[in-house]
């Protein structure tokens, strides 16, 4: 009698609908590549709020835009945590990697610093060194079209070393300090791999001493091999902060912050180094992507060459001034990050307290993963045609940005996620893409590539490689051309002006 009323009573009868999985491992067999695909699919069965269970891991999957907002911007207070990493996070890292840190002190302060160094009125003191960038890209596309994706590369990341420690323009990806930290990058994403070690799914092997445990003992070095770089790129600038120098950088700010952010030296030199490797790869693939749109959809091309020339005209390159004047550019920023959802479930959260929401309870501990491809590309909210690329959509009748849904924050789509874990460089990388995009197709022409018969070489649009949580596009070839005599000699000018 007495467990029929407590079964009946459990708030686990009034869980979200999801897949029947299987004894003990629940719904992990299906959990494979391609999981917003699948999300997106079960959709029309389930509805926008799924719940799954991986071997005894609750997991709700947001598959709509209104979900994604209630529980995890408008609740924030108990959606804003990370599922626990023990090795990547805890030991690799000391717990100092923002986007995997637990809800608590050292994340705040973290989260706080990066939002202040980011915001919409300080990255306007980046302009100069993204303007130069952009510049140098358009060079390179031109000089050398068939190693665009090492052109990308090398802008992205000279754009952040700029930006964090006023570091001098990369002329190659084998930059030590790229090198570097790409080998810390891949190490982190290789150790937070589900099943990657033992250790995530038995949690007492964290306490076996490290002379007994070669993965341990590993990664503590890592630690503080890492640290030590990280500290090191910092050293100079706290020298020129010290003397008084005017360090535009975000280095130099967390550093003449430090009383007011009270971030240790070692807790500034992680944050500074994790945004580098958070902000890197992310805006080379969007450049990826971009460029495959311009294959696609010649379309969109050719009304932003319209546009450029109606604006900024033949005799001079686009500026940051032009920003207000090329709405089709912005919006074209825009449909990017919308189209491609190169990150396409985010990073997960998880709450911290047990929930209700419309009647469905959720659990403590419970794993939220968004699926921003779905949301990006949900017909109630962009029309119809979502799977193209449609610049038109973030315009209104007058040709201006049109507001798009106020949840988004104004940026007209979804990819920075939600809540307290938004990206805290989304006005830095609009304004890099921007920039890029405007200097790029003022100067260029970007087209397919034909083989030896004169037919058009074949564009995987469906097509991707996962980099785990992101998505690159299937290497592609592309012609890019000078749209104009003037272009190239403009820009030659143009670099030798800022001694590039």
């Amino acid at each position: 009698m007495l467990y029929a009323a407590h079964y009946f009573s459990s708030p686990y009868r009034k869980l979200p609908p999801g897949p029947r999985g299987y004894p003990i491992i629940g719904n992990l067999l299906e959990l494979k590549k391609g999981q917003w695909l699948k999300f997106a699919a079960w959709r029309k069965d389930y509805g926008d709020l799924i719940y799954l269970n991986v071997a005894g891991q609750p997991i709700v999957v947001l598959n709509s835009h209104k979900v994604a907002v209630d529980l995890l911007d408008r609740r924030s207070g108990i959606y804003s945590s990370r599922p626990r990493n023990i090795v990547a996070s805890d030991i690799m890292t000391g717990g100092l990697v923002i986007a995997f840190a637990q809800y608590g002190d050292i994340w705040r302060r973290m989260r706080k610093a990066s939002h202040e160094g980011f915001n919409r009125s300080v990255v306007k003191k980046f302009h100069e060194s993204q303007t130069t960038e952009a510049i140098l890209l358009a060079s390179d596309l031109l000089a050398e079209p068939a190693k665009w994706n090492r052109h990308c590369g090398r802008t992205a990341a000279s754009v952040i070393l700029s930006v964090l420690y006023k570091y001098h323009s990369i002329t190659s990806e084998e930059d030590h300090v790229v090198v570097a930290i790409s080998n810390i990058a891949a190490r982190l994403t290789s150790a937070a791999y589900p099943g990657a070690y033992l250790v995530e799914f038995f949690p007492w092997m964290r306490y076996i001493p490290s002379s007994l445990a070669k993965w341990k003992r590993d990664a503590e070095e890592y630690f503080e091999k890492d640290s030590a770089m990280f500290e090191g790129l910092l050293r100079p600038i706290e020298a020129n902060v010290a003397k008084g120098d005017d360090h535009q950088s975000l280095g130099a700010t967390l550093i003449r912050d430090a009383d007011r952010n009270k971030l240790s030296p070692r807790e500034r030199s992680w944050l500074a180094g994790t945004l580098y490797i958070a902000g890197t790869d992310s805006s080379s693939v969007a450049l990826a992507w971009w460029l495959l749109a311009m294959l696609a959809y010649p379309e969109t091309q050719a009304r932003a060459h319209a546009e450029l020339d109606a604006v900024v005209g033949r005799a001079r390159l686009p500026t940051f001034s032009d920003y207000p004047h090329l709405p089709y550019i912005r919006a074209m920023v825009k449909e990017l990050l919308r189209w491609s959802s190169l990150a396409p479930l985010g990073l997960p959260h998880q709450l911290t307290e047990d929930d209700w929401y419309q009647g469905m309870f959720i659990p403590k501990g419970t794993i939220c993963i968004s699926n921003i491809w779905q949301i990006n590309r949900d017909p109630e909210i962009y029309g119809e045609n979502v799977a193209d690329f449609d610049p038109t959509r973030h315009l209104d009748a007058n040709g201006e940005i049109a507001p798009g849904p106020s949840v988004s924050k104004e940026e007209g789509h979804f990819a920075y996620g939600f809540g307290r874990r938004e990206c805290p460089g989304r006005y830095l990388a609009n304004n890099s893409l921007f920039i890029e995009i405007a200097v790029t197709l003022w100067a260029s022409n970007i087209e397919r590539k034909k083989d030896a018969f004169g037919k058009f070489l074949p564009l995987d649009l469906d097509g991707y490689i996962d980099q785990g949580v992101i998505i690159r596009p299937i290497p592609f070839e592309c012609e890019i051309t000078p749209r104009f005599p003037e272009a190239s000699s403009l820009l030659s000018q143009e670099r030798e002006l800022r001694g590039s």
